[in-house]
């Protein structure tokens, strides 16, 4: 496409135009003006690897391992690397801007975001960002730095006040910002939603055009983050240049409102409508067209340098009497609630569905065959149950879940869906659902259907966490009601319950159909006072009742059983996420207990740690004065 002449454009758009352009198009886009030949710019998170524009049933990508393990490899060519393949992802999804790297500092350990960023070191981080936005603009593809600025914590978020000394402030949580911009020059600075010093960031013009635009004279678009805006001529003024997601919000109408007031001025107007114009040049030049469809870019490069990053950022925090690397002529156990699930990173924004997924369990059988190696599962290592999907099957066979969309009630007679989709994972956030059928209506449902073969008999439960409403049955038997009475969660950036659970005996080896009945988001009956979106949300979870009682005691005789344990414990997307923090640095549930018994039955025990933030490991330094056990190895 041509290069825009700015300044031409600017003196021939109408005011409604350059209003317009200040504000999203959509969700994910720019708003395009044809007329004047300025087309949509796509945006995509994000800091973990590039997942388009759908939360719901989207193009599978490249996840890359999180923010805290890419800081890990302390290998700036190997990060550079990451990003010319993040901007080659984004290519494959149409995508002009991703929003990311994560500079925020991880000051405290309960951060829920935490794990999108790179350390505690402002300067490591700075380094670490300043190569991933060179590898991504090397590609064509612009890098947006966030959250600018102060933004390590998720309570509270849109109102919490950080009150900061400009010592701390400069030192501390510009320092990454400044680093970055002075070795990788981002396209797009992204505001963050709390306070600083009592004025939130994307109304404080100190932070924007006195430092950032000033003092560093970076020349770039400053957008806000998603629902980050809370005002119309105060982040106008402040510099905030394009309010997302659009159209409606803080600007459109409101904005011509201001200019007749004098409370924006014109030259203000055409500042921001200056800057989204030359990230419309930037953007176009990378080939990309406008409204690009969505394509996978599933290579063998790419699983190899996701291997090579993940590798790198494995720390060895301890090895006493060289037990590791252990030795494949010997038995092997593999333990733990992280064994036989694939974590890949937290929750929120960060999160996509990757081309495939290894979980610990899978990668060592890979190594050493099946004959080999023993596997328990030990205690309940998750808050809320793995989401079902991977565990069902759809009607047809395939592994997943069945979907459809109606617009009437569940109790209808005879209702026909107006949708039909296979989808490989349960939990469905539908912010970004659209279906002809539906666009102009305010109530919609829809069936969830999955086929569970239980590999062994007992008791198994089943959890339902809802933006909307929704019961689930177990061949027609109602096993968790999420309906009827609700409670405020923290699930789907906060407009979700908590999650209902039911428990049912299941036979081994036989097939149950498992449906969920949905309402979308205008059938619930919270009243959040988060930022609301559309469509609604649906999580459901399947697991094995567990004792961890009886867990530990089976684990133990298994554990003494063999010659060596990799023991997979650790934190999930449930437990770090956007939205809200960690209450505390444990484990959850007696996942500590049962790491402690493992040790005390064969001292020849690797535990694998897993998470994006810090962790208490009470059991790292008990050692027994008999010597019961004393080699304790953590990745």
């Amino acid at each position: 496409m041509s290069i825009l002449d700015v300044e031409e454009a600017i003196g021939k758009l109408t005011l409604g135009e350059k209003i317009k352009l200040i504000s999203g198009g959509d969700f994910w886009h720019t708003a395009s003006i044809p007329e004047a030949n300025i087309p949509a710019i796509r945006f995509s998170d994000g800091p973990n690897g590039v997942r388009g524009t759908r939360f719901f049933n989207g193009v599978p990508s490249a996840a890359f391992p999180c923010g805290t393990a890419l800081g890990a490899t302390w290998n700036i060519d190997l990060l550079m690397d990451a990003g010319r393949t993040m901007g080659e992802e984004a290519k494959a999804k149409g995508v002009h801007v991703i929003l990311g790297p994560t500079v925020n500092m991880q000051r405290s350990p309960l951060g829920g975001r935490a794990f999108e960023s790179f350390s505690e070191d402002p300067v490591l981080s700075g380094k670490s960002a300043s190569s991933i936005i060179q590898g991504i603009q090397s590609t064509g593809v612009l890098a947006t730095i966030k959250h600018f600025v102060c933004n390590d914590q998720e309570d509270e978020r849109n109102a919490l006040n950080v009150i900061v000394s400009q010592r701390a402030l400069r030192e501390i949580y510009l320092k990454p910002f400044q680093v970055a911009i002075r070795d990788a020059n981002p396209a797009c600075v992204m505001t963050s939603y709390n306070k600083v010093n009592g004025q939130h960031a994307s109304e404080n013009k100190y932070l924007i055009e006195d430092i950032l635009r000033g003092e560093w004279g970076w020349k770039g678009l400053i957008v806000s983050d998603w629902y980050g805006v809370y005002s119309t001529s105060e982040s106008v003024n402040a510099g905030v240049d394009i309010e997302m997601p659009g159209p409606i919000g803080f600007r459109g109408e409101l904005v011509s409102r201001a200019i007749v007031a004098r409370t924006i001025h014109q030259h203000v107007l055409d500042e921001r409508v200056r800057e989204v114009l030359r990230l419309v040049n930037k953007a176009t030049q990378s080939g990309i067209l406008e409204n690009t469809p969505e394509l996978t870019r599933d290579l063998p490069e790419t699983c190899a340098q996701l291997r090579k990053i993940a590798g790198e950022s494995i720390v060895l925090l301890k090895n006493d009497d060289q037990i590791l690397p252990f030795k494949r002529n010997r038995t092997i156990a593999v333990m733990g609630p992280n064994a036989k699930i694939a974590r890949l990173s937290g929750g929120g924004s960060a999160s996509l569905f990757p081309y495939y997924s290894i979980t610990p369990l899978e990668g060592i059988l890979a190594k050493v065959g099946n004959s080999d190696v023993k596997y328990m599962p030990g205690v309940r290592g998750f808050n809320i149950l793995p989401t079902m999907g991977s565990t069902t099957k759809s009607p047809s066979g395939e592994v997943g879940v069945l979907w459809r969309t109606y617009l009437k009630a569940h109790d209808v007679e005879n209702r026909k869906p107006i949708d039909e989709m296979h989808l490989q994972d349960a939990n469905v956030f539908l912010a970004d659902y659209n279906h002809p059928a539906i666009k102009d209506v305010s109530t919609w449902y829809a069936e969830l259907i999955g086929i569970f073969t239980p590999e062994e008999s007992g008791e198994y439960e089943f959890g339902v966490i809802v933006y909307g409403t929704a019961k689930l049955y177990v061949n027609d038997i109602m096993v968790v009601d999420n309906e009827t009475v609700q409670t405020q969660g923290e699930a789907f950036f906060g407009c979700g319950t908590v999650q209902e659970t039911g428990r049912i005996f299941l036979e081994c080896s036989r097939a149950y159909e498992i449906k969920v009945q949905f309402g979308n988001s205008s059938t619930c009956k919270l009243r959040s006072l988060t930022v609301t979106v559309p469509g609604g949300g649906l999580r459901v979870g399947l697991s094995k009742a567990i004792d961890d009682e009886e867990a530990i005691l089976d684990a133990v005789e298994v554990a003494k059983s063999v010659d060596q344990v990799v023991l997979c414990v650790g934190l999930s997307g449930d437990i770090e996420s956007e939205g809200f923090d960690r209450k505390d640095m444990k484990f959850p549930g007696n996942t500590n207990k049962f790491i402690s018994a493992i040790l005390h039955a064969n001292s020849n025990t690797a535990v694998v740690v897993q998470s994006g933030s810090s962790v208490e490991m009470p059991w790292a330094k008990c050692l027994d004065v008999s010597g019961a056990y004393k080699g304790i190895r953590v990745k």
